[in-house]
Order: C-alpha cells, then sequence, then structure tokens
C-alpha cells in the first residue's frame, strides 16, 4: 500500500480517482491554501505598483522623510511576536487544552492589536502633515499596500474572537480545530507579507 492510499485509507486496487471524496481536512486545507495564494497575488501586484510608483512624489515628502524606522519596528516586533504566540496557540490546540489555547490565542490578539494601534497612529501623523494619499503616486501606493495588509490583520482578529467564542461553545471538535488550523495559516502568511513591507518599504526608503 502507498503512501497515499495510506493517507485516504483506501483500498490499493481501487483508483484513487475512482473512490469518493476526500476527507474534509484535505479539502478544507487545499482550499485554504488556494485562498492564500490569491491573497499572495495580490499582495505581489501591490508590491509591483509601490516599486514602480516609490519615486514619484511629485515634488512631495519621500519616504526617508516620511517614516520613523524605530516606531515601524516596534510594529514590525509586535506582529512576530504574536506569530510565536499564534504558534504556541496552535500547538495548544493539537493538545487540547482549553487554558493555554486561550492565554496564547489572547496575547496574539494583544499584539496584533498593539501593531494596528502603532500603525493607525503613524498613518494619523502622516495625514496631520500633509501627506496623504492624494499628495503623489508614492503615497497612494504606500497607503493602498499598507493599509491592505492592516485590512487583514483586523479582519484576523474578528476572525481570532470568533474562534476564540466557537472554543468556548464548542469545544476542540474537528471543524473548530480546522478552523483554527486555517486562521493560524492566515495570520503566518500575514507576518510574511510585512516582512516583505518592513523591507521593501521602510528600510528600502531613499
Amino acid at each position: 500500500m502507498n503512501v497515499a492510499h495510506q493517507a485516504f485509507g483506501s483500498s490499493p486496487e481501487i483508483p484513487l480517482s475512482m473512490q469518493g471524496p476526500a476527507p474534509t481536512s484535505v479539502v478544507v486545507g487545499f482550499g485554504f491554501w488556494l485562498f492564500l495564494l490569491s491573497d499572495i497575488i495580490i499582495f505581489a501586484a501591490l508590491f509591483a505598483a509601490y516599486a514602480v510608483l516609490s519615486g514619484e512624489t511629485a515634488g512631495g515628502p519621500n519616504g526617508n522623510e516620511l517614516f520613523d524606522k524605530g516606531h515601524v519596528l516596534l510594529e514590525t516586533a509586535c506582529l512576530l511576536a504574536s506569530s510565536f504566540t499564534c504558534g504556541l496557540g496552535s500547538l495548544a490546540v493539537q493538545r487540547r487544552d482549553m487554558q493555554w489555547t486561550f492565554v496564547w490565542m489572547a496575547a496574539t490578539f494583544i499584539l496584533g492589536a498593539a501593531f494596528l494601534t502603532f500603525e493607525a497612529s503613524e498613518f494619523s501623523a502622516m495625514l496631520t502633515a500633509g501627506a496623504a494619499p492624494s499628495r503623489s503616486a508614492f503615497l497612494s501606493a504606500f497607503f493602498t499596500l499598507v493599509g491592505t495588509h492592516g485590512l487583514h490583520v483586523t479582519i484576523g482578529l474578528f476572525w481570532l474572537l470568533v474562534m476564540m467564542v466557537q472554543v468556548m461553545t464548542l469545544g476542540f471538535r474537528p471543524m473548530v480545530r480546522r478552523r483554527l488550523f486555517c486562521f493560524s495559516l492566515f495570520w503566518h502568511a500575514l507576518d510574511i507579507v510585512w516582512i516583505g513591507v518592513f523591507t521593501i518599504v521602510y528600510l528600502g526608503a531613499s
């Protein structure tokens, strides 16, 4: 019996293409990876637009003049730390440990909310200084890219709240564990995207 037949618990005499549907966990995992791929494509397009427009300041301020790298470093530390706590929360889910699941997921939520607070204060300071998206193509590309990432983080925090309610009411049922697994993938993907933002947008500012 090969690995595929072992994974699906099927008979080797019947080809996989002629057997019943794949397990729910496989279908959900495959579908969610497709969703993440589509999201990565969106961010790739936004990164490309930013790369083209980053020098188009229309005589206005550039990134080097606007960005507070120390402030952004705190943002980055919060988001990366939230990825670590999310991973610990996922391990607690695997152990069916309710207490530590809530502890680590609460830490993830707090760190994610702190990231959004830092980002909102950065946007507010830029808008107060007159660096609005309409000021230049550079600022339009910046607010679109970073704002889209912030919107994803906001959605992720709402998702996490819903999942914690489900854990409280439904426990660690298979569907709840699958949804928490998908959330974990989503959250880690946002961290990877942010590393690109931090490197290309902030460290690459000139």
